[in-house]
């Protein structure tokens, strides 16, 4: 049977498959269809797989891609595995990893940042690109533009499009070693420089919350809440009715709403109690729900942007909600004189090593309830002189 040539490719127009040898044929359709068929034996079974349009591929790239599968099914493998994986780009590759790990998430902020960060700097450069074709320059093109600038922000895009590799390696993807590993070398140290958030002086404490206690909102009763704690803004806007025990004192927060991912109990002083009476009736989910309804007309967390206004309006925005867990070490250290592992415990911070934690069984809440307690009457000024707090 006489080759296939251009010319014939260009001007055969009747319904039929047009053989070129080795199992490539030209097949034509009604309505003039084109595409290239190559007819050869995968695994043991005979095969017929598209190779594309004969519109868009010429005689020549489809005879190379002929060969080409035909040496794969000879060793056997299974061309349309390889041509999958040679077509699976980055962005595939990241979402379907994005989709696994949305679930072990606990909030939402940080799944928006984890897609959101390749979004910006690595889908522009790489997302279309062949996820085999990717090499360690590549990577590199992404990362060293932000590496001293954006230091937390490069290595947190490092990590993610680590953890794409490892995942596109195990699947069968990418044959290759990680091109993440080979950054070692290629990007500068960086010396990290210790991030203090703006926090008030223990000092001036008492003298901020009587103005605040001025305010009958609902984001500044939250806010004193999360001064009399010494809790996380999150924790306390998702606070829930079923996390209290009002009578005994105190308030439970889920494993799943901390930090370290370990349940808080939390001991409540006088002031803490009355404040979260006030807000009943206001949702029966959230204690210190939003003024606004979600979409479904039911409550839902006020915004995190809450407190940045009011203390704003307050002529504070100087300060950080997150610093008033400063605010309060601080005084533990320098006025309570407190232990250092109760100061920790009642921030929820993980203290000493590993062994040190697995023996270390107490929370420590009695002597925590006393110190609150003694926060209070400091926030309060009915303490005025330094102390050292004794605990039993």
């Amino acid at each position: 049977m006489p080759k296939l040539t251009a010319r014939k490719v260009e001007t055969l127009k009747e319904p039929g498959f047009y053989g070129d040898g080795g199992g490539l044929y030209l097949k034509i359709g009604s309505a003039n269809s084109r595409s290239w068929i190559l007819r050869t034996v995968v695994q043991g079974r005979r095969r017929d797989l598209g190779l594309g349009s004969a519109n868009l591929i010429t005689l020549t790239e489809a005879r190379e891609q002929a060969y080409k599968f035909r040496k794969i099914a000879r060793k056997g493998g299974d061309p349309d595995t390889v041509r999958k994986r040679e077509n699976f780009s980055f962005e595939e590759a990241a979402q379907k990893v994005y989709e696994q790990l949305l679930p072990t998430w606990r909030n939402d902020k940080h799944a928006s940042s984890w897609i959101r960060s390749l979004e910006a700097y690595a889908f522009p450069q790489i997302g279309n690109r062949p996820l085999h074709s990717i090499k360690t320059s590549d990577v590199l093109v992404i990362i060293s533009p932000i590496w001293v600038s954006k230091n937390e922000t490069a290595k947190r895009l490092k990590q993610r499009i680590s953890s794409i590799f490892d995942w596109a390696k195990g699947a069968g993807h990418y044959p290759h070693e990680n091109p993440v590993n080979g950054l070692a070398k290629a990007l500068p140290p960086v010396k990290k420089q210790a991030e203090h958030l703006a926090a008030l002086d223990w000092r001036d404490l008492p003298g901020f919350v009587s103005e605040l206690r001025e305010r009958e909102g609902i984001s500044a009763k939250t806010l004193e809440f999360i001064i009399l704690t010494g809790s996380r803004s999150g924790e306390a806007r998702g606070a829930k009715w079923s996390e209290f025990d009002l009578e005994a004192g105190l308030w439970t927060v889920p494993a799943e709403r901390m930090k370290r991912g370990v349940a808080h109990r939390v001991p409540l002083s006088s002031r803490a109690v009355e404040i979260v009476n006030q807000m009943k009736g206001l949702d029966p989910v959230f204690v210190f729900p939003s003024t606004q309804r979600g979409k479904d007309g039911k409550g839902k967390e006020q915004s995190v942007m809450v407190f940045k206004s009011l203390l704003r309006r307050m002529g504070h925005d100087e300060i950080t909600v997150h610093g008033f867990r400063s605010t309060f070490r601080d005084w533990c250290s320098e006025f309570a004189k407190v232990d250092r592992e109760v100061a920790e415990a009642a921030l929820s911070h993980a203290t000493g090593n590993a062994v040190e934690r697995a023996y270390a069984r107490s929370d420590l809440f009695d002597r925590r309830a006393n110190l609150m307690k003694s926060w209070l009457e400091f926030i309060e000024e009915k303490v005025t002189e330094p102390l050292k707090l004794v605990i039993a």
